[in-house]
């Protein structure tokens, strides 16, 4: 974890999208785009209340780390996509974008450096999709 949060810190210094916020159309045009990965980190029974944005994969927040540093092959067959890259846009959402954030700042901290948070999330996502 130390090695984490000193990558995450570095992070915070260079240039480029480390601390970036995923947009509402962002998130909408994701079907568009297989190569982009949305990971929903509420709870499974908090997604199986509401529902799920289109294309999430729901790797609940205190297991995000772990599987992010899974093999390729067992990221494929526990969440049915591929495992993300360092260099794959990687958006979190939440319910309201508290805990994405912190999956987020995990992300960063283990080398995504395409990370984002879908700072709106479900409270978003909802409204705007009338749900």
């Amino acid at each position: 974890m130390c090695a984490a949060l000193l990558n995450w810190v570095s992070n915070l210094f260079t240039a480029g999208n480390s601390m970036s916020i995923a947009t509402y159309e962002e998130v909408l045009d994701l079907p568009n785009h297989p190569e982009k990965l949305l990971i929903d980190v509420r709870g499974v029974d908090e997604v199986a209340s509401t529902g799920a944005i289109p294309t999430a994969v729901n790797i609940p927040l205190p297991t995000v780390e772990q599987a992010l540093q899974l093999p390729a092959d067992e990221f494929k067959a526990k969440y049915g996509r591929d495992k993300p890259t360092p260099e794959t846009e990687v958006i979190f959402s939440c319910k309201l974008g508290g805990r994405a954030q912190t999956a987020t700042n995990t992300a960063l901290g283990l080398g995504f450096t395409n990370a984002k948070n879908y700072k709106g999330s479900w409270t978003e996502w909802a409204a705007k999709q009338g749900k």
